[in-house]
């Protein structure tokens, strides 16, 4: 596939540290708004990037794109894959998906109306460690609790203490350490269980947005308390307590570097499937392949999960009095 990439920050320096390892991946183009151009030519060099463009709607007029991937700020999301389904290029988006369930509901109808495909890159959900921890959940018995803590001291909190809001901490951003961190813990609960049937979600609040917050999900017969914070942090770790054992996590849900199964009887193992690969290579192996073979089953199945996901972090915040200036279009529908 020709990818054209829109973006210069982290994420986008991180696309490239493993991206030239996926067999079939063509870099196409990159582009991301006029005050970045330099940068975008220096990535483009840098990277064996073919063109470099000064913004994103020329990118789209290139013919020889055929897959956009977004590593652009939150509130961008939706406004950029949309022009790019109606420019006829088929979606790769960093999460968190939208910000705005409906607006993700949308998105999905047009990119089926246009026959595209539209996925979220959300790491979580491709990890050979997750899908083996699915594999052996009964291992644990019947799960009755789990608990995911995501605390991460963010050095924009530094700033955003002093009056500097940068795009983490923004509401009109849709930032918070919800749509931050905590959304890779909700990712991994639907890779596993799938929709919860009641969410809730406690926030610790400053300026408009949520710095850490408590979020919990009732499954029925289990509990999961979801922990996700930017102002605060603690040893990183997820359980999954069942009534013969328990899965321990001691890294967080978006890189997932291993497991231990801990039984009743004392004995343990351990399991690590992925080594030191980049923790995104596996999802764009995933796309390259769905595109290539225009895999739209395994697109929609993988739909089903970010809408989901994208379900539950929308009334999370809702719940907590969270709200982005995304929300006041679908607030009056």
């Amino acid at each position: 596939m020709k990818l054209g990439i829109t973006g210069c920050g982290m994420i986008v320096n991180d696309l490239f540290r493993f991206i030239h390892d996926v067999v079939g991946i063509e870099l196409e183009a990159i582009a991301s708004i006029p005050a970045e151009y330099e940068k975008v030519q220096e990535l483009a060099q840098k990277n064996d990037v073919k063109k470099a463009y000064e913004c994103y709607e020329d990118m789209l007029k290139d013919e020889e794109v055929e897959v956009i991937y977004l590593g652009v700020p939150n509130h961008l999301h939706y406004s950029m894959a949309k022009q790019a389904l109606e420019n006829g290029k088929h979606v790769i988006c960093e999460k968190p998906f939208t910000s705005h369930i409906k607006e993700l509901e949308e998105l999905n109808q047009l990119a089926k109306e246009k026959e595209l495909m539209l996925l979220e890159a959300i790491s979580t959900q491709y990890l050979p460690n997750t899908l083996k921890i699915k594999d052996m959940l009964d291992e644990v018995g019947n799960v009755k609790i789990i608990t995911a803590n995501y605390s991460q001291y963010s050095s924009r909190y530094n700033a955003f203490k002093e009056g500097n809001i940068l795009p983490a901490f923004d509401y009109t951003k849709s930032g918070g350490a919800l749509m931050d961190l905590n959304i890779y813990n909700i990712h991994l609960m639907v890779a596993l269980f799938g929709a919860p049937k009641e969410v809730k979600y406690q926030a610790n609040i400053e300026k408009g947005i949520d710095t850490s917050g408590i979020m919990t999900l009732d499954y029925g017969n289990f509990k999961a308390v979801l922990i996700g914070a930017k102002d605060c942090k603690a040893p990183i770790s997820t359980n999954i307590q069942g009534d013969k054992g328990c899965i321990n996590i001691t890294t967080p849900a978006n890189g997932l570097k291993g497991f231990k199964l801990l039984r009743n009887d004392g004995t343990e193992e351990e399991y690590d499937l992925q080594g030191d690969t980049h923790r995104m290579y596996y999802e764009f192996v995933e796309f390259e392949k769905m595109i290539k073979e225009k895999d739209y089953t395994r697109a929609y199945e993988m739909m089903e999960k970010s809408l989901i996901a994208m379900d539950i972090a929308t009334k999370a915040r809702q719940s907590a009095g969270v709200k982005f200036t995304a929300d006041e279009k679908w607030d009056e529908v």
